[in-house]
């Protein structure tokens, strides 16, 4: 189990570095000018703040797998982990609307990546408190 715990951690902080394409790739600065002021900083400031959790997790992951796993304490922390990323599983389903990937290589590609990378933190996450 620690080793998988590693391997999210390396995810994680994979996924954290990669929110800094997000604005060019989004195209935030012509998509979001229609927005007031406090909106756009909003989205800024609130991906920033995503990637800096999703970031801490890895590197909670991956510096204390065996704490995660060894500890009652770790093992609840595993627990919030496992319904964070569940509830984020759900969200991918019936948070975005299918026209954003269906018909579409690339984003079909990220789509069914995602439901796999959520799935495997929820159950990886989910067995290590259960189990």
């Amino acid at each position: 189990m620690q080793t998988h715990i590693k391997i999210i951690g390396v995810l994680l902080m994979i996924l954290a570095i990669v929110h800094v394409i997000f604005p060019s790739y989004f195209k935030w600065k012509e998509e979001l000018k229609a927005l007031s002021l406090i909106n756009r900083q909003m989205m800024v400031i609130h991906t920033l703040f995503i990637a800096i959790t999703v970031f801490l997790m890895g590197l909670l992951c991956l510096t204390s797998s065996e704490d995660l796993t060894e500890t009652d304490f770790g093992k609840r922390i595993s627990l919030g982990l496992g319904l964070f990323w569940t509830v984020r599983l759900i969200i991918q389903f019936f948070g975005y609307s299918s026209k954003l990937w269906k018909g579409k290589k690339f984003e079909t590609t990220i789509h069914i990546f995602a439901i796999m990378l959520w799935s495997y933190l929820s159950i990886i996450f989910g067995l290590n408190y259960f189990g």
